[in-house]
């Protein structure tokens, strides 16, 4: 088979829905699928999936892209997997069976837990380049640990396995059902030495952790085993990634300065570089890629509440979620202001770190007002991690905002106007699948996906309410207590 008839198939398990996309050599997509999922939220600090439907909904998807593909299945070359990289789950290492739910990385149910452990944070950082937080997994392996009765039985029948969805998916999704996970995923436990993309041994045995249970830190790139299905059957699967470290290479290797934004059920803020960041600014250090011959690291902003916030804030103003996304390209373009919305849905993210934060309006508001209050936040809050980026790494050239929230023109020209930068969208969405694609095929023959570009203007206004929002934030989290310390 020559190059030209290659296919690259990708697999993004997201958080609210399973996408298999296969690609042409020239990224562009020639097959696509994607099955829901449902997102089970048992209290206000728990945010869980079910282990088995989500297997189920990427074997539907893979059933629809091969009764598209018909006899061109043939032409799939390898495969790739990507998923949400802190949502972690506890399974049977013999049979495969889920011993626990999938706990989304929206879950913080270990917060109180990993608030009561010693002070170690510094070292914390420095080992795994993020904060102490209750998002990422070692405090979720430790709650499965302590309150799980089945994933406590297999631990002491030695059949326990756990750590990254990805690693669950890998096993259940390929015939040779291998226990591995890449250096992205591994990461975002807070169990991972982020240099190295190694099991860091302080840290596990800080959360009572046996390395046994985890899965083999391998590269990005390998044998990760073939997929287990009738008619693809036998396509290998070479990359495993995390979404966020997928979607920086959308269009290939970014451009030197450029700014990666994707925004979906939260907002991630992402500058790719080859050395590891010495100081991070209140962001987080990632490791985000590594093969045979190249390594790649990020600094990187998180801001829970994107996708995330206009759902909840719809569900707290009677809207159906679908039908807030209709209104707001109109509640954005509306001349009357929007009031301020302090947006810690999900727990407030970088550069501020407190997961306790609670949520609110600052001024009144209709029902479009509100909801555009709150796309406003995604961008003040987007705005003060490029900010630190910026003050980091040397000023941004251009911002490429992917993902869901990309379809927002009032969301990416607020990001110009904050920002005084140019804003790219591409035409192409989804940046995790089109990242793998093309960490698959290694491809010179790649192509960028056409932008459209938005251009930064004066607006005063926005600026002014940017200005009151910082305001009335410092002002929220002085009456709450000092932010969380920040990795060095």
């Amino acid at each position: 088979m020559n190059d030209a008839e290659t296919l690259w198939l990708t697999i993004d398990q997201g958080g609210h829905a399973s996408r298999v996309i296969v690609y042409d050599p020239r990224g562009e997509p020639v097959a696509t699928a994607a099955a829901p999922i449902t997102t089970v939220r048992p209290g206000p600090d728990r945010v869980e999936h079910d282990g088995e439907e989500i297997v189920r909904s990427v074997r539907t998807t893979l059933d629809a892209v091969a009764s598209t593909l018909g006899t061109d299945t043939r032409r799939v070359q390898a495969a790739g997997l990507a998923t949400q990289r802190s949502s972690v789950i506890a399974w049977d290492r013999v049979s495969g069976t889920p011993l626990s739910p999938v706990l989304s990385w929206q879950d913080r149910r270990a917060a109180a837990w990993l608030a009561a452990l010693p002070a170690h944070e510094p070292p914390i950082a420095d080992t795994t380049g993020l904060v102490c937080s209750p998002h990422y997994g070692a405090s979720k392996l430790r709650w499965l640990l302590d309150h799980v009765g089945s994933v406590q039985h297999a631990a002491a029948e030695g059949r326990l396995a756990f750590g990254p969805l990805a690693s669950f998916l890998l096993h259940r999704l390929t015939r040779e059902r291998p226990f591995l996970v890449d250096p992205a995923n591994a990461s975002r436990t807070l169990l991972c030495d982020w240099r190295t993309g190694t099991w860091a041994s302080s840290l596990l045995t800080h959360f009572g952790i046996d390395p046994a249970t985890l899965p083999q830190c391998v590269a990005s790139r390998g044998d990760f085993g073939s997929l287990d299905h009738p008619d693809l059957g036998g396509v290998p699967v070479r990359v495993m990634t995390g979404d966020q470290s997928a979607a920086i290479f959308a269009s290939g290797v970014p451009a030197p300065a450029q700014t990666l934004v994707n925004v979906g059920t939260g907002a991630f803020v992402q500058r790719l570089t080859q050395v590891p960041p010495d100081t991070a600014g209140g962001l987080l250090r990632s490791i985000v890629w590594r093969d045979d011959t190249v390594t790649h690291f990020a600094l990187e902003g998180t801001v829970n509440g994107a996708g995330a916030a206009i759902d909840e804030v719809a569900a707290m103003v009677g809207v159906d979620p679908a039908d807030a996304i209709r209104r707001l390209p109109a509640a954005l373009d509306a001349a009357t202001p929007p009031p301020l919305f302090l947006n810690g849905v999900g727990g407030l993210g970088s550069p501020y770190w407190r997961p306790d934060f609670t949520s609110r309006f600052i001024g009144e508001g209709a029902t479009t007002e509100r909801l555009a209050a709150v796309v406003e936040s995604i961008a003040f809050l987007l705005a003060v991690n490029i900010g630190v980026i910026e003050a980091t790494l040397g000023p941004t050239a251009t911002l490429l905002v992917t993902g869901g929230g990309a379809t927002l023109d009032g969301l990416l020209q607020r990001l110009a106007d904050l920002t005084g930068r140019w804003v790219e969208r591409p035409a192409e969405r989804e940046a995790t699948t089109r990242g793998l694609a093309f960490f698959l095929s290694q491809s010179r023959a790649w192509t960028a996906s056409p932008v459209e570009r938005f251009s930064p203007g004066s607006n005063p206004a926005l600026h002014d309410r940017f200005a009151r929002w910082q305001r009335e934030l410092d002002a929220a989290l002085a009456d709450t207590g000092e932010s969380e310390s920040t990795p060095g």
